[in-house]
């Protein structure tokens, strides 16, 4: 577990040194805000956590409404994020309510309320997509659109780039990855690729890893396809390198512990396999009474949404309520 503070300066100046962030011409855009807010319900005075902090735009809305009586815990793992947010947060307009800021990934999230020492809270808040800057700032390696080093690592002080993984792993579990974490049909000939291609100079750059899995997938011919063949590949890595899918269990078991009774936990998810990892867990803790699901299926972005935002099109939210 990573050492966190409720002084977020101390842990941003403690973070491997990260070089800041540019502020990008178009920011990052929240999916589902309408949405979220109305079934969060933040009410004045009352203490919520926004797990996935990202550029802070769930978290402004929601300081909005908790007012100068409430509380909002925030929390990224990623300190050029926090950093970004906390400016940006720090420009609310007085009636807003305080924000303690925490470099922690979701997982940590008993420590975070113990430091903030709040006890359970009102509501809680996840939203498991990556930020736009996070994918085009060559700082985290992770776009196939255009050169740069292949790291992928959200959290400065993960071990494991996704390039040690491509370069080390045995091809058998490179091709299992691609195929569990992202339904990739033709992981076993990208797998023998990366493979082949490794023993004649480490794949250290994301074109040449993107390259490697479009060469490995057959040309189907027609029309070209809609997503980019080395799509699922990269999203695949990224969520090994992140550890995405056994953080987001941690966090759909412990979260309920955290909220008060009548308190509510909202989950974005952006994939299939997450959104069926908050769906059966919603679902178990209903079957023992724990939860309420509010939403027995889930929300999608509305078609003002999608036009103003296309790439929420795959967001799903789910809401549920303690007992």
């Amino acid at each position: 577990m990573h050492p966190i503070s409720n002084n977020c300066k101390h842990d941003l100046e403690n973070a491997s040194n990260p070089r800041p962030l540019p502020l990008p011409e178009s920011g990052h855009e929240p999916v589902l805000l309408a949405e979220t807010l109305e079934h969060l319900n933040p009410q004045p005075g009352k203490i919520m956590v926004d797990c996935t902090l990202g550029r802070g735009g769930h978290a402004a809305a929601l300081a909005a409404r908790l007012g100068p009586g409430g509380l909002l815990l925030v929390l990224d793992a990623d300190p050029r994020n926090l950093d970004f947010a906390r400016q940006r947060l720090a420009a609310l307009p007085a009636g807003a309510s305080p924000v303690r800021f925490f470099l922690a990934n979701f997982a940590e999230l008993p420590d975070v309320t113990a430091a903030a020492g709040c006890g359970p809270v009102d509501g809680i808040l996840a939203d498991l997509g990556i930020s736009t800057n996070q994918l085009f700032d060559e700082g985290y390696g992770m776009s196939f659109a255009q050169p740069m080093p292949l790291d992928m690592r959200l959290d400065p002080r993960t071990p494991t780039s996704a390039a040690d993984i491509v370069n080390k792993w045995r091809e058998d579990d490179l091709a299992n990855v691609l195929y569990q974490l992202a339904q990739e049909r033709y992981s076993r000939r990208i797998a023998r690729k990366i493979v082949e291609a490794r023993r004649d100079s480490p794949i250290t750059t994301t074109d040449r890893l993107a390259g490697l899995v479009r060469s490995a997938i057959p040309s189907r011919g027609g029309a070209p396809e809609r997503i980019d063949p080395a799509t699922r590949t990269f999203l695949a890595l990224r969520m090994v390198v992140n550890r995405e899918l056994e953080n987001l269990q941690s966090l759909l078991r412990l979260a309920p512990q955290h909220l008060k009774r009548g308190g509510r936990l909202a989950v974005i998810s952006f994939q299939s396999t997450e959104d069926r990892l908050v769906k059966q867990a919603f679902r178990s803790a209903e079957q023992t009474g724990l939860l309420k699901v509010l939403t027995k299926k889930p929300l999608s972005p509305a078609d003002d949404e999608l036009a103003r935002n296309p790439r929420s099109r795959s967001a799903k939210l789910r809401a549920a309520e303690k007992n």
